[in-house]
């Protein structure tokens, strides 16, 4: 019976050193943002998305909005895209070649062109 005892005596000191070990490691992580969501990667700069996007609104000459930097918006249909710049075709007005870093975004309005 002694020994019985003993050997509890044994693996409560060892349980006892483990929570004394424990007891002073921190449940977060030493750096980062404590409220930031773990495992989620961010989202892709690139969708690949761009082109098709633009060549489905050439084909369809679907009138469009463009929104640029500098806060104005043009209207037309786009004729014709390529890797740096976007070519906005007009009615009663200049076509314009646009830099595609000048523009904030490209919106559909509604209907066909005309």
């Amino acid at each position: 019976m002694y020994s019985g005892s003993l050997r509890l005596g044994r693996r409560s000191q060892r349980l006892a050193a483990r929570f004394v070990y424990n007891a002073g490691m921190s449940f977060r992580a030493p750096h980062g943002n404590p409220n930031a969501k773990r495992g989620r990667t961010p989202p892709p700069e690139e969708t690949l998305e761009e082109a098709s996007f633009l060549k489905a609104l050439g084909e369809k000459q679907k009138p469009v909005s463009v929104k640029l930097m500098d806060g104005q918006t043009v209207q037309g249909w786009i004729e014709y895209y390529d890797k740096n710049m976007v070519r906005l075709t007009r009615v009663g007005a200049p076509n314009l070649f646009i830099f595609k870093h000048e523009i904030m975004y490209i919106a559909e309005d509604g209907g066909k062109k005309k």
